[in-house]
């Protein structure tokens, strides 16, 4: 991890892997995903998710009849104060199919799609393929070291 970046405009998209590495402790990553969710915490930044990302994540736990991580996936990928976990709407999907044809798999293109039709700047992902989008600036976790906001 070497740059520190400044994520501008009041919210966050967080891809599903985002809740994998804070959720199950990917060491790399803690640090920056406890300085991000601080500023979750502190109402400086909304993150946004689709509810698709739920769907995402409990396919491991629930392969591996983790019951106790199925529940954490539950409880934190929901909205709340400090989240906003968007439906997949109609609106959701026309704009998916749209952002489809740029060779993304459909789950990418819903996820970039729920990022854009709610206000998102930014993506924060760690998957490269993404990067190629340039309707939204696609972030990699991998290559930042801190995170500083910038809400105008």
């Amino acid at each position: 991890m070497g740059m520190s970046y400044k994520i501008s405009g009041k919210s966050i998209y967080l891809d599903a892997n985002i809740f994998i590495y804070l959720l199950e402790g990917y060491a790399e990553y803690v640090p920056l995903l406890k300085q991000l969710f601080d500023l979750i915490d502190q109402r400086k930044l909304l993150a946004v998710t689709s509810e698709l990302s739920l769907a995402e994540t409990l396919v491991k736990p629930i392969a591996d009849k983790n019951a106790t991580l199925q529940a954490v996936y539950k409880s934190v990928i929901q909205t709340s104060d400090q989240l906003n976990a968007v439906p997949i709407s109609r609106e959701i999907l026309i704009k998916a199919a749209q952002i489809r044809t740029q060779t993304l798999r459909l789950p990418d293109a819903i996820h970039l799609a729920t990022a854009m039709i709610s206000g998102c700047r930014v993506f924060l992902t760690n998957d490269k393929q993404l990067k190629k989008i340039e309707d939204i600036e696609v972030v990699l976790i991998s290559e930042i070291k801190d995170l500083t906001i910038n809400t105008q």
